[in-house]
């Protein structure tokens, strides 16, 4: 839906409220979201937007910062507050012209991976020609991750970090807007790398994906601009460069 994303901080604030509140009724209950429940769950955008509500020094924000300390638990505040960094919305029009871009590389459907899948816009805005496909979807953060499973329960959905999965030449497609950053992810298989958290992706979505397969994915502008060449090398070295914009 395109209106994902829209209003202020404080309009965001409360559609994240609103979902989260929604998503632990079910969660209680053992319920599977309905097709109205589910409407107000996908408003969840993430904290992105937001980290003005979990600072405790804005006092225009304290209603706020003290109505999010109540409703997550220790461990959900600090991963929500940790993901105000990198939990960045994809607006649709990325999303569609990224499924366009596979569609007319050949790719119809099969298995996809999103490997960093937020509450799942990718799966969402799947087109209609590739609808027979296997969605598979990877989320570090526990709320957004149990937020995907009532969108899209038909999903196989692991809420942890990309590290914790592998399934190296499974998937047809692997898809996503990764997150960015000058830290890396601890994974003994690509330590040796030290890539940053976005070309790590890069380089672990390639592995995933089965040889002829397709990676398509929003990084920053570091990945092919960047001074050192080493990660450019690494990924020309495994796989082919079929279009970038």
């Amino acid at each position: 839906d395109d209106h994902l994303g829209e209003g202020g901080p404080k309009v965001k604030f409360q559609a994240n409220i609103n979902a989260i509140q929604l998503l632990k009724e079910l969660e209680a209950t053992g319920q599977q979201a309905s097709p109205e429940q589910q409407e107000v769950l996908s408003h969840y955008v993430g904290w992105g937007g937001v980290p003005e509500a979990f600072d405790p020094s804005k006092t225009a924000w304290a209603k706020e910062y003290a109505e999010l300390k109540e409703l997550l638990t220790p461990e959900e505040y600090e991963a929500a507050r940790a993901s105000t960094l990198n939990a960045h919305y994809t607006s649709p029009m990325v999303i569609r012209a990224i499924y366009e871009a596979v569609g007319s590389m050949g790719f119809e459907g099969g298995r996809i991976l999103e490997p960093s899948m937020g509450v799942g816009n990718f799966f969402g805005l799947l087109p209609e020609n590739m609808a027979n496909s296997q969605l598979y979807g990877v989320e570090l953060d526990s709320i957004t991750g149990r937020i995907a499973k009532q969108l899209y329960p038909e999903a196989d959905i692991t809420v942890a970090g990309f590290e914790t999965t592998n399934r190296p030449g499974y998937f047809d497609l692997a898809v996503g807007n990764v997150p960015f950053g000058q830290y890396q992810v601890h994974d003994p298989e690509y330590d040796r790398l030290g890539f940053s958290i976005h070309n790590y992706f890069a380089s672990k979505m390639l592995d995933q994906v089965r040889p002829g397969g397709i990676v398509a994915f929003v990084t920053s502008r570091y990945t092919l601009d960047a001074k050192d060449e080493s990660v450019r090398r690494y990924l020309a070295e495994r796989g082919e460069l079929l279009g970038a914009i």
